[in-house]
């Protein structure tokens, strides 16, 4: 079969595939054909205002044969003229984008389309848990808003933040990066560590961008929005407040006792068993807009991430966790698929539940998603381990299990399965 027979063939399918459900095209064709039937109604009111016509409309009109085979052969006629327009239309609208295949056009209008009709999502958290369940969603749905922690204070953030004021960059360039409509040239660049150089050794090149489009644009939630544009991101990234906050902890430990840490970074190097972790200031204001897409939501998660330093903190501004509690969306807590060193070791499903409910109250997430595949063969680092499917059985909340687990590296969420697993919920 030569070229340029396949190229017919493959236009032809995606001529037929605008009229696919869901890609917004047949009410304006719909539309576009009441537009032409008007015309020619008002046209044959001209030609009969014009009455006596000359003879040659006679044979042009083909009256000289009966009126229904005349009505028949027209609509024919019509019916052609309309598929051949269609069809040179597809062809001069498509070729310049694509000359290989027309229908990766076509397939990324109704990805799009279907996308835009998604749920609204909001996804609470921060770190890289967070941005593997972002990677996952935005495969269903566009209308995703991730509220992010401000309370990191390590690695290049960290440093940002000292030296320039700033909040910290790092969790919403991971989350703009997982977003991003084509994780190609462009993220990678974003998410660039600088492995040497005075001042630049441990930056990532993303870091720098949003710190310094904060300087540029004036505030660092602009800098956030122009950094997702230059992504061409799936959604919002928000953080969950504007003011610069400490995260802090109370450690019990064996031979000291209690003791006090600062910083979100230090908690988990510490030693101790977390006793609570709350923010200083701890009256701090929520991010109007994050409030906003909380109280819009068809579905609100927290977590997979960290539970003291990636999830709480965004609980523990009062006005988040309020919108939470009076919102009509499904919330549903992700519990991690491995405990963390330093924050969660030992950890059941029903312990970090509990640890969920002593810091926010009983009720605030009503479903537990977890994982059941705990048969998986890795060797885990010392103080990680699969968390067991264990909670108490008149817990106040239902838990639901599934697999979950990514097999290339089993102490995470493979993003896809959970995304899948959260929107069956819905």
């Amino acid at each position: 079969m030569s070229r340029k027979c396949v190229m017919s063939r493959r236009y032809f399918r995606s001529t037929l595939k605008w009229l696919t459900p869901g890609m917004g095209v047949k009410r304006w064709l719909l539309l576009l054909a009441c537009g032409i039937a008007l015309l020619s109604l008002g046209f044959s009111f001209l030609l009969r205002q014009l009455y006596p016509l000359p003879s040659i409309f006679y044979y042009l009109t083909f009256q000289f044969i009966p009126r229904g085979l005349r009505a028949g052969l027209f609509g024919l006629a019509g019916i052609v003229a309309v598929v051949i327009a269609l069809l040179r239309l597809n062809r001069t609208l498509l070729e310049p984008f694509v000359e290989a295949d027309p229908e990766v056009v076509v397939n990324a209008i109704y990805r799009y389309r279907q996308r835009e009709r998604g749920p609204k999502v909001v996804a609470i958290g921060g770190g890289h848990g967070l941005s593997v369940l972002l990677r996952g969603l935005k495969q269903y749905t566009s209308n995703i808003t991730a509220v992010v922690t401000v309370a990191d204070d390590g690695g290049s953030s960290g440093r940002l933040r000292r030296e320039l004021g700033v909040l910290p960059p790092g969790d919403f360039r991971n989350c703009i990066a997982a977003l991003a409509n084509d994780e190609a040239l462009t993220t990678q660049l974003f998410q660039y560590r600088f492995g040497n150089g005075t001042g630049l050794n441990g930056h990532s090149f993303g870091n720098l961008f949003i710190t310094a489009m904060a300087e540029v644009s004036g505030s660092f939630e602009r800098a956030i929005l122009e950094s997702g544009r230059v992504l061409a991101v799936q959604g919002r990234v928000l953080p969950s407040t504007l003011q610069d906050v400490t995260l802090m902890a109370d450690l019990r430990d064996e031979a000291n006792g209690l003791s006090r840490v600062s910083g979100e970074s230090r908690i988990p190097q510490s030693g101790g068993a977390i006793e609570r972790v709350y923010l200083k200031p701890d009256n701090v204001s929520a991010y109007p807009d994050a409030v906003r897409a909380l109280l819009e939501a068809d579905l609100i998660v927290a977590g997979p991430g960290s539970l003291y330093t990636s999830v709480l903190p965004n609980l523990l501004v009062p006005d988040v966790a309020r919108a939470v509690a009076a919102s009509r969306a499904l919330k549903v807590y992700v519990c991690n698929v491995a405990t963390q060193r330093g924050e969660t070791e030992g950890y059941s499903v029903g312990d970090h539940v509990a640890a969920l409910e002593a810091h926010v109250g009983a009720g605030l997430f009503p479903v537990v998603l977890a994982n059941d595949n705990l048969d998986v063969d890795f060797d885990p680092p010392l103080g990680v381990e699969l968390v067991p499917v264990d909670f108490p059985p008149d817990a106040g909340y239902r838990v639901i299990t599934a697999d979950l687990i990514d097999p290339t590296h089993p102490w995470r969420h493979d993003g896809h399965k959970l995304a899948q697993a959260l929107l069956r919920l819905l």
